[in-house]
């Protein structure tokens, strides 16, 4: 290989099919934001991905995978290793926040959940496969750590409802400083106090 030559790995354009599927995927989190579950169809899913309806058969199979695909969400939960044990609290609200604020995905499934069961066992799944690992590691007595990551989702998913979903003007209007200093310490009270 001569010192000029592209690299091969990294010169070869993106495959069709990834720009297909991104743009199925964008479309479906966008359709089942604003219809809910039940009422997004396939076809305007495709409709709005400027595709044929039957490539997101293709690729998806059928509504509840491409529900689940579109869903498919990692909260990079931060490395709590690193914040100091009384911080832990006002450090997950933040980032949950900079989440909500930064991507729709968590939101359209939140909207999804409520009034959906596939919906709602995605959004468990979520937060008992992050969130529960993160409370073993930090709370006093990891049998607890159940019940204390469900006191922090109850936190952070009723902050989100009023604040992205129902958008009541008092949530909408407090900062993410500001929310952060609420809700940080009833966070941190759940995950680390010792037990009532």
């Amino acid at each position: 290989m001569t010192e000029n030559a592209p690299d091969p790995v990294t010169a070869a354009p993106p495959r069709r099919s990834d720009a297909t599927r991104g743009a199925i995927l964008a479309a479906a989190r966008e359709r089942f934001a604003a219809d809910g579950y039940e009422r997004a169809t396939i076809r305007a899913i495709a409709k709005d991905a400027r595709i044929d309806p039957s490539m997101v058969m293709r690729y998806y199979g059928n509504k509840e995978g491409l529900f689940a695909a579109a869903c498919s969400i990692d909260l990079r939960l931060p490395d709590l290793a690193t914040v100091p044990r009384e911080d832990i609290g006002r450090a997950l609200v933040s980032h949950f926040l900079d989440i909500w604020e930064n991507d729709g995905v968590l939101t359209a499934m939140l909207r999804v959940g409520i009034t959906n069961t596939a919906g709602a066992e995605r959004m468990q799944g979520i937060f008992r496969d992050q969130l529960l690992p993160v409370a073993r590691r930090v709370c006093p007595d990891p049998a607890d750590a159940p019940k204390r990551a469900g006191l922090c989702a109850s936190q952070i998913l009723g902050m989100a409802l009023t604040r992205y979903v129902l958008r009541f003007p008092p949530a909408v209007a407090l900062s993410g400083e500001e929310m952060a200093q609420w809700l940080g310490p009833t966070v941190q009270r759940y995950l680390t106090a010792e037990r009532p």
